[in-house]
């Protein structure tokens, strides 16, 4: 089966047909680069819609994230959002093996088909002209046959003729004999240029045309096994991202199978419950005889003085009934007592957490700083020890004003727990330890203040305020040997040192690690042998090597 010999004279065919396969992978490229645009516009479309139902921070929204069925669909738009970026990555490898590279293959294949057309619209006009110098020979050769016959019917008819002079005879029979002479030359030159024509007629038919034509068939089957592999590209580049996007379907199914209903109800109770006991029967009043109204610990009273209700707190309310008092819609005092005893407990201790992080905070700065400068006076090339004193001070008052008012609230709590200011340390840490313990089981938002052995203690503000003793942290400048490196890292942000013994750094920059962070916040890392110096720890990832994490 070849078109050079199935199809030798239907050239024009050939090439409508072969300008028609190109059209069709054309229009195979415009349909998968459309394809790649919804898929992109559909991975958009579920990102923006992940995005919009996402939590607001520190909104309302996301304290309700604690119970299971909420961290549940949290979940879900977490995976929905991986979801849409296995939609992108189909984009992209549908852009770049399909669209790129068809794209290439169509440009190449019109070259070659212009090509092979071009040799055999060449052969086609060669063959032409040797027609024509056939039929040019053949048509001299005719004329001058037909001349030859004239000149010869003239010489006879003169040669018959008795008044005719014997010159004119004879100049007759010479141009008789003159024209059958070239009648032989033009048959001799018809019969080579025929001979020529037939030889140059067979090649043409069975060599150049079918060749070209070969060529043209491979061509366009090339085209043909293209196109199909395309296809099969295709359906592939869906099938490779189908085990991803089957776990982001897993990971929701294991989300809602994470949904605690009993969890969940053990949380409203948290954060709703007053601590009050329910309302206690109201004694009846005989207003027949005059006696003095006696009223249970938690009923409502009524005040004779001036006829108003009166609320007070704690033992000494004797008329409180909770679920019907009006909640106050401003912003409240500060110590919280405009709420229930188990609601004001938790937003004290709250409370005492952040101040609390907040001191560990500022101290740690602090220690920082101090390490730093007591590197600076030990290596005054460093830097001037000077520049940090004005930032310690601002550190130290910060720390004591921060200290003054968890102590406030940690008397308020202390209130709020039936304690005394005074009460002995064992029972606070069996308070705290308690409290932490409860809080875990039920997953509450409100933050655990343990200590890191489980216990509170009072003195924690006292111990965490001393400062770290200097170590051979402050020694290690001293040497000569450049210290060896124990891992990499990356910078997360860009951090600019300003200070003496500090390196800036560009987000996504990868360096050194030379000394781990040690607990002072600061992390010493190396960009080059010249380049070396200290970033904050919560500024880079830190990547340490297996045997430096061994040692």
């Amino acid at each position: 089966m070849s078109w050079g010999t199935e199809l030798w004279d239907q050239f024009d065919n050939l090439e409508k047909h072969t300008q028609w396969g190109i059209d069709v992978l054309e229009k195979f490229i415009k349909f998968v680069k459309e394809r790649t645009e919804i898929e992109l516009s559909y991975a958009k479309q579920l990102r923006n819609l992940s995005k919009k139902y996402q939590p607001k921070k520190n909104s309302k929204e996301e304290e309700e994230y604690r119970y299971t069925s909420t961290r549940a669909f949290l979940a879900t738009l977490n995976e929905m959002n991986d979801y849409a970026g296995q939609h992108e990555v189909i984009s992209e490898n549908m852009t770049s093996l399909i669209t790129g590279e068809l794209t290439r293959y169509v440009q190449e294949l019109k070259q070659e088909r212009k090509s092979h057309f071009h040799d055999g619209r060449k052969a086609q006009q060669h063959i032409e002209t040797c027609w024509k110098q056939l039929e040019a020979s053949k048509r001299r050769f005719e004329r001058d046959c037909k001349e030859a016959d004239r000149a010869q019917q003239y010489f006879e008819k003169m040669d018959a003729d008795i008044n005719v002079t014997k010159a004119d005879v004879e100049k007759a029979r010479q141009q008789a004999q003159l024209r059958h002479q070239m009648a032989e030359d033009s048959k001799a030159e018809y019969s080579s240029t025929l001979q020529k024509f037939n030889s140059e007629q067979h090649d043409h038919y069975y060599t150049h045309i079918p060749n070209i034509f070969q060529k043209i068939q491979e061509m366009e089957e090339r085209r043909i096994v293209r196109i199909g592999e395309s296809m099969k590209t295709f359906a592939e580049v869906d099938r490779q991202v189908i085990p991803i996007i089957g776990k982001c379907l897993d990971e929701i199914t294991k989300a809602a199978e994470s949904i605690d209903h009993k969890n969940d109800s053990q949380l409203v109770i948290e954060a709703f419950k007053s601590g009050f006991e329910p309302p206690g029967d109201i004694d009846f009043e005989d207003f027949t005889q005059p006696m003095k109204r006696t009223v249970s610990e938690s009923s409502l009273s009524n005040s004779r003085g001036d006829g108003k209700s009166e609320l007070k707190f704690g033992g000494k309310s004797k008329g409180k009934l909770w679920p019907f008092i009006k909640k106050n819609k401003g912003a409240g005092p500060e110590d919280f007592s405009h709420l229930p005893p188990e609601q004001r407990r938790k937003k004290l201790q709250q409370k005492v957490d952040e101040l609390n992080k907040d001191i560990q905070k500022e101290m740690d700065q602090r220690d920082a700083l101090t390490k730093m400068k007591d590197v600076y006076i030990k290596n005054p090339q460093m830097g001037d020890a000077a520049s940090v004193d004005h930032r310690l001070a601002e550190l130290g008052q910060n720390i004591e004003k921060l200290r003054l008012e968890a102590q406030k609230f940690e008397g308020w709590l202390a209130e709020v727990e039936g304690r005394l200011p005074m009460r002995n340390e064992q029972a606070r840490r069996q308070s705290g330890l308690y409290e932490a313990q409860n809080t875990s089981a039920v997953n509450s938002c409100a933050q655990d203040r343990e200590s890191p052995d489980g216990s509170y203690t009072e003195e924690q503000s006292q111990e965490t305020e001393m400062k770290v003793p200097a170590t051979d942290f402050d020694d290690e400048f001293d040497d000569e040997e450049p210290l060896p490196t124990i891992g990499t890292c990356k910078a997360l942000y860009t951090f600019e040192g300003q200070n003496e013994g500090t390196i800036s750094v560009a987000e996504g920059e990868m360096l050194y690690v030379i000394e781990e962070d040690k607990g002072d916040g600061w992390t010493r890392i190396r960009r080059n042998e010249d380049e070396e110096g200290y970033v904050p720890t919560s500024y880079v990832e830190v990547y340490l090597d297996k045997n430096a994490k061994d040692s």
